[in-house]
């Protein structure tokens, strides 16, 4: 949270009126069991020291937490005014293994109505989807999107006696469940944000991601089905672990798609520019671009995500329990 706070600062000193934290900001990104006492309730240190912030800075403050909500825990979105009104967007599709921790989406998409214009939001793996970018066509001023993706289609899989194999070298299948997806959190939304005619701000994760996995002889056992030399390892499986960077994706983007300025992944850093903001929110005027991703991928996601909710279930009743 310092580190969040001295960003948050050193953008409203250069003149910011928002500022965009990545996702999770509050506890990092990770696939563990801790994710359900990180999660917060609405009223929780994460969203005060928001409020703080943004009242301090006298600026607008995005970014997303664990959120505990009732029974049930999302990855929500906070937009935050200086004056305390705050908008909240919950990530509709939880990615592969995120469902172990949180459920999807369950309120309807509203634009934020700030004193700055309509602002739009979505978390992540939700830009690979055109119907969330659909949703507010006419309806906002600018987009805001908040992200942390590890380099997923590049992350190898290590062993515990120190083999590693990369996810293109466990079949053609894989090759597909990845083909394009180092485009998914640049080019493929900057593309969507033009053709909502608006500018986008993305913000992404920086450092090294290492992380086990949720259920982990189900998760490897699936991905063994075209490599059954790795078999031997299910026994091992929960010593077996991912590890990679995180996409370079930091970026201010104008209404044509083109980037104005981007944050280097060099440690914390953050970019600061200016875009113009249409007088009234503008209508697309061509057909939604489309996204190049293989169904093969959408298809890996929604089996992952329903082979996890009886984990996510189980741990959130024991979180609620204890």
């Amino acid at each position: 949270m310092e580190r969040a706070e001295s960003l948050v600062a050193q953008a409203a000193a250069q003149g910011a009126q928002i500022a965009v934290l990545p996702e999770v900001f509050n506890t990092g990104y990770e696939y563990h069991d801790r994710n359900y006492g990180l999660a917060e309730p609405l009223d929780g240190p994460s969203v005060r020291w928001m409020k703080a912030a943004a009242r301090q800075h006298n600026l607008h403050l995005a970014g997303t937490l664990l959120l505990r909500d009732g029974p049930e825990i999302f990855n929500a979105m906070f937009l935050v005014a200086p004056d305390g009104r705050t908008w909240r967007y919950d990530k509709s599709y939880p990615w592969i293994w995120e469902r172990a921790y949180f459920r999807p989406r369950r309120h309807p998409i509203t634009p934020a109505e700030t004193d700055l214009g309509r602002i739009g939001m979505l978390i992540c793996w939700d830009v690979a989807h055109p119907k969330l970018w659909a949703a507010y066509a006419g309806k906002v001023d600018l987009m805001l999107v908040s992200s942390c993706p590890p380099l997923g289609h590049i992350s190898p899989f290590i062993f515990p006696d120190g083999k590693s194999v990369l996810p293109r070298e466990l079949g053609p299948l894989m090759k597909l469940v990845y083909r394009n997806s180092e485009k998914v959190f640049g080019e493929c939304m900057r593309q969507q944000a033009a053709w909502l005619g608006v500018p986008l701000a993305q913000t992404t994760g920086a450092g090294q991601f290492r992380s086990f996995l949720p259920r982990p002889k189900l998760s490897l056992g699936v991905l063994f089905m075209a490599r059954p030399d790795l078999w031997k390892y299910i026994r091992q499986a929960r010593e077996v672990y991912i590890e990679c960077g995180y996409f370079d994706e930091t970026f201010i983007a104008d209404a044509r798609g083109k980037v104005l300025s981007r944050a280097s992944l060099n440690g914390d850093n953050l970019t600061v520019s200016t875009v113009e903001l249409d007088e009234e929110s503008p209508n697309p005027m061509k057909e939604q671009p489309k996204i190049d991703l293989s169904p093969l991928t959408y298809a890996a996601d929604a089996l992952t995500n329903a082979l996890l909710v009886s984990y996510y279930q189980k741990n959130k009743a024991k979180r609620k329990a204890g």
